[in-house]
């Protein structure tokens, strides 16, 4: 199969200048040079995405995934390198991309697509269908500079879409729109694959990309780490946050310092453990868990309970439960104790969540509390939190 897109040795540098002098003097003195630094948004970029494939760039931000794509659609020029397009390129790459706010939307619609190489006759034989999926009849006539951050959108994805390309780059803006819309544009995009065009996707979304994308470039500091099938791409996404340090691995539970004035136990360590682990740093869906916590009590705790709080990475409770009595009886021994928690299949989908394990004496009182965290890649093409068996049965009878 032919190539849509190829990326050869792609490098883009921008210059960052720190002053700037304003005044014919400093001007003269300074020889009319100013100081800068250079920065590389991209470095030797390779990349070659095949005709009819619906790929998607993940990264977080600053990483180069919107610099890639305007090399990609000629809107910027590398310093080094190349990129080879084949076929009619449409891109919508941000919010009021082309648009001229003083016109007004039925004269945008003809200078878009103009600008995306229609004749003026193809654009009156496509406009009706654009005006109607942009679901904007009543404020055509009206001036750009008065729409709303959703109707930009619309307009700006309605003409990028009519214009029938073979390649459609689409740069965050699916979530600019309203949920309605967005589903609209995301049939739209389905359609789009069925006819075998070439598809290109930046998000910050991993599940969107999941949804959309047969594969996903992932980028960290202008550099591609990673271009696999979504869910190992979306776990090396996953990593290049922790690596950064922007995953917080122990999220505070609110009351919780107030709650441990006793004292009387303290967490010594907290470990998990599942079928692939020292081979690999996560599970994957479905598979079982078990975490080990071993703690200290300074004195016997009569009717001692464990709580066992699951977070997801947004601080969202996944899952609360409270231990019933401990397997030998219902006294926390004083000195060094183990106690394992087993989940015999973890249903979740791809992401890392932390859990809190604390102890509790009779009276409900939390004694102490330690947290750990882990994560699961999911290999299908679920998404959502969960994972939900389903099972369907088609013919005559059903």
């Amino acid at each position: 199969m032919a190539n849509a897109v190829e990326v050869q040795d792609l490098s883009k540098r921008f210059r960052l200048y720190h002053q700037k002098y304003t005044s014919l003097k400093e001007r003269i003195l300074h020889a009319g040079k100013v100081p800068y630094e250079d920065f590389w948004a991209l470095a030797e970029v390779n990349l070659e995405i095949a005709e009819g494939g619906s790929v998607g760039i993940l990264g977080r931000n600053g990483c180069g995934k919107s610099t890639l794509l305007k090399c990609v659609a000629g809107i910027l020029q590398p310093t080094t390198g190349q990129v080879v397009v084949r076929g009619h390129l449409a891109a919508m790459l941000e919010l009021g991309a082309g648009m001229q706010p003083e016109l007004s939307g039925r004269d945008n619609i003809y200078l878009n697509g103009s600008l995306l190489g229609l004749s003026r006759r193809d654009i009156d034989r496509r406009f009706d269908a654009i005006v109607e999926f942009a679901e904007l009849e009543q404020f055509i006539d009206n001036q750009v500079k008065y729409y709303s951050s959703g109707m930009y959108v619309r307009l700006g994805f309605a003409v990028a879409v009519n214009v029938e390309p073979d390649v459609l780059l689409v740069d965050e803006v699916l979530a600019v729109g309203d949920e309605r819309f967005q589903a609209k544009c995301l049939d739209k995009v389905a359609e789009f694959q069925r006819d075998g065009r070439t598809i290109i996707v930046v998000s910050h979304a991993p599940d969107l990309l999941r949804q959309l994308c047969d594969e996903i470039i992932v980028m960290d500091h202008g550099h591609v780490v990673a271009v696999d099938e979504p869910g190992p791409a979306i776990r090396a996404f996953r990593e290049t946050l922790i690596t950064a340090g922007l995953v917080v691995a122990e999220p505070e539970v609110e009351g919780m310092p107030s709650a441990l004035e006793k004292r009387l136990a303290e967490f010594t360590s907290l470990t998990v453990d599942h079928p692939g682990f020292g081979e690999r740093p996560y599970l994957i869906t479905g598979e079982p868990l078990r975490i080990t916590a071993e703690l200290a009590a300074r004195e016997e705790i009569p009717g001692a309970r464990f709580g066992v709080v699951m977070l997801s990475e947004r601080n969202e409770v996944v899952s609360a439960q409270i231990s019933e009595a401990l397997p030998g009886g219902d006294v926390l021994d004083a000195g060094p104790n183990r106690v394992s928690f087993i989940f015999d299949t973890i249903p979740l989908l791809d992401g890392r969540f932390t859990v809190n394990i604390d102890v509790r004496d009779g009276q409900g009182i939390m004694l102490a509390y330690q947290g750990t965290t882990f994560e699961v890649m999911n290999p299908d093409l679920s998404t959502g939190l969960f994972s939900m068996p389903m099972r369907m049965e088609a013919g005559e009878g059903v």
